[in-house]
């Protein structure tokens, strides 16, 4: 039985242990709740929980104007989940074998992002020019742009870019590569949410390509995450794109499972 509620904090109460039983699997409804109570703006969200027997088995969450996100749950949770929207599903992101069966019951979206969740295994440090900081208010414009290039080039650009920097900035999220004293890479470092860091995004301008600064951005936040904040680092790829996939593996991040971000409207 599928039970929804708008207040975050309700939701927590009953999800929240669940959702901790899995950290790494639910690191995006964890880390959700985390930015919720750290004070992001949500209007109009919804949360749900999935219970068999008293126990709670899988959630689901949206915080437009973001899709619909699936934490772990079993397949056959997610037909009573569709019913329960209305089969109204603009946008939707979990692990492929929830998509799919979203997939079965609705038609083929109009479009499919394939993506893959990493954990960090053993960190290799590539040996790269320039050195990694922490963002500064100073960033901010060019910080814009890049989350703004991220977006369009992914093709899942959501909410304001502005926005969005300015929260991470204020919570110290944002980390930038620089050499010879200028920023030539992003990368984004969630929070602590059940002991794991997730990153992302990760974004180099394509006039910096291929010198090796998206790899050391990535290791750089992995090793911040893991001395100050967390005890497991991870973060997402977009599978139609081996050059990210072949870097984050070199430095150490290991396949955990694969996820789609389907969309219909």
């Amino acid at each position: 039985m599928w039970t929804f509620t708008s207040d975050p904090e309700e939701y927590a109460a009953v999800a929240e242990p669940f959702l901790l039983g899995d950290p790494v699997g639910n690191t995006v409804p964890l880390t959700v709740l985390a930015d919720l109570r750290a004070g992001t703006p949500a209007k109009d969200p919804r949360f749900g929980w999935w219970t068999v027997d008293g126990q709670v088995r899988g959630a689901a969450f949206r915080t437009p104007p973001y899709p619909i996100g699936l934490a772990v749950m079993p397949v056959e949770a997610v037909a009573p989940l569709v019913e329960a929207l209305g089969r109204t599903i603009p946008a939707m992101v979990g692990r492929v074998e929830l998509t799919d069966e979203v997939v079965r019951l609705m038609g083929p979206p109009a479009r499919t992002v394939a993506e893959r969740l990493y954990r960090l295994g053993t960190l290799s440090v590539p040996e790269v020019p320039g050195r990694g900081r922490l963002a500064a208010p100073a960033d901010f414009p060019l910080l814009v742009s890049w989350y703004h290039a991220f977006g369009e080039e992914a093709g899942l650009g959501e909410g304001d870019p502005a926005e969005r920097v300015a929260q991470r900035l204020t919570r110290r999220e944002l980390f930038v590569w620089e050499d010879g004293g200028a920023p030539v890479a992003l990368a984004a470092l969630s929070q602590a949410a059940g002991g794991v860091c997730r990153v992302g995004p990760v974004y180099t301008p394509p006039s910096r390509r291929r010198r090796g600064y998206g790899s050391a951005i990535t290791a750089h936040v992995s090793q911040a995450a893991l001395a100050e904040r967390g005890e497991e680092v991870v973060l997402f790829t977009d599978l139609a794109n081996p050059t990210s996939n072949a870097i984050y593996q070199a430095i150490g991040y290991e396949p955990v499972s694969d996820y789609a971000h389907i969309t219909y409207a």
